[in-house]
């Protein structure tokens, strides 16, 4: 057997992670960014530089690749038809990434195949405002169908009028609008599985995520106080949804949790943030799995190593160089994994995170997080 020649779209830290798996496996991967400094451009030799909306670039990029994947959902759905069509393999295929690249598209999908979801509706008039309102009240959530992420793309707006200002500002950035209930959650969960194009599927532990500004910040696995069955239970829907929209690679389904029912927010059909604990904490990170699935080969186990994992992310602050942080951090708790993603230090841009494993939640919150607070500058003892 000889090992494919993957080309990851997009040079960000996703892509970036999954070479040392890469290396491991002993495959040739290679990267189209859109700059020499990009995360993964740093670290993966064969780069190419090159625009994901630009089709001749792709065409020139998959010409020399057995197996196309992704760093992000920004691909036109039209463009990788046309590389299939070359007879490259591109895994997930547009007829999956096309429910991750567009949220109305999503929504009907899944309610279709009667997964939980909010309440929602297309808003094209006034008069669709109106009666989705009516049925849900206000506060209601209004998202571009296509192209936020991290918080961005997403209002929750407290009555008509300022419904209306949103959708003028939706509609006039040439995208459709979905209209969401303003589910009261008491916390967000992941549920993630890797699929191959055989339909193996392994699940990873549910985990709990926290948001800062709509931005990941931290992730515990598993989740804390999910009892078995609801944790079965949402691991069932991310294996359904997989195999309801045939996507090959990681999927990452992202959930609300009411206390009462979960319900699903967002899907992710690529490596993601809430499973980096996955690089430390799991017998076969996110990562490799990744790589498996789209190669068609035996996935690994996705059992945890410990009883807990936690995740923080680094969000840009005061401190513009990390490694200044990295004696003191390093040398307080050696059990500390760091990963940094090469980026330049902007204010709340993900800059890196750090892995911890154990069993005691407490100890592992304040030690996880003490670390994070020191390389990104919040504190200085």
């Amino acid at each position: 057997m000889t090992a494919p020649r993957i080309g990851v779209i997009g040079g960000g830290q996703l892509a970036r992670m999954m070479q040392p798996a890469a290396i491991n496996l002993g495959i040739h991967l290679r990267v189209l960014a859109q700059s020499p400094t990009d995360s993964a451009a740093q670290v993966i030799p064969d780069t190419v530089l090159g625009a994901h909306d630009d089709l001749a670039a792709l065409k020139a990029f998959a010409a020399e690749c057995d197996i196309v994947t992704f760093d992000h959902e920004h691909v036109p759905t039209e463009y990788l038809v046309e590389l299939q069509e070359m007879g490259v393999q591109v895994r997930p295929g547009p007829h999956a990434l096309q429910y991750a690249q567009d949220k109305l598209d999503m929504r009907a999908k899944l309610s279709q195949a009667g997964i939980p979801c909010p309440e929602w509706a297309e808003i094209t008039s006034d008069a669709d405002l109106d009666r989705f309102s009516a049925i849900v009240g206000y506060p209601l959530v209004l998202k571009t169908a296509r192209g936020g992420y991290d918080g961005k793309g997403v209002w929750v707006v407290d009555d008509r009028d300022e419904a209306l200002r949103v959708i003028k500002e939706i509609v006039a950035s040439n995208t459709r609008v979905l209209a969401e209930e303003l589910v009261p959650f008491t916390r967000e969960l992941a549920a993630q599985v890797a699929r191959s194009p055989q339909g193996q599927c392994v699940a990873y532990p549910v985990v709990q995520s926290l948001q800062t500004n709509g931005i990941c910040h931290e992730v515990i696995s598993p989740a804390p106080n999910l009892s078995d069955e609801r944790a079965t239970s949402a691991q069932e829907i991310a294996i359904k949804i997989a195999a309801a929209l045939d996507v090959t690679g990681m999927l990452a389904v992202e959930l609300f949790d009411t206390g009462e029912r979960i319900v699903v927010n967002e899907l992710a059909m690529r490596p993601h943030n809430s499973g980096h604990w996955s690089m430390d904490g799991a017998v076969t990170s996110q990562f490799e799995n990744h790589l498996r699935a789209i190669a068609d080969w035996p996935l690994g186990s996705p059992a945890a190593k410990a009883p807990l994992s936690i995740m923080v992310n680094l969000l840009g602050g005061d401190l513009g160089d990390l490694h200044l942080a990295f004696r003191h951090v390093m040398a307080r708790d050696p059990q500390i994994k760091v990963h940094l993603y090469g980026k330049d230090v902007r204010p709340g841009r993900k800059i890196g995170h750090v892995n911890l494993i154990g069993s005691n939640i407490d100890d592992l919150k304040e030690r996880a997080w003490h670390a994070a607070n020191y390389l990104t500058g919040v504190i200085d003892e």
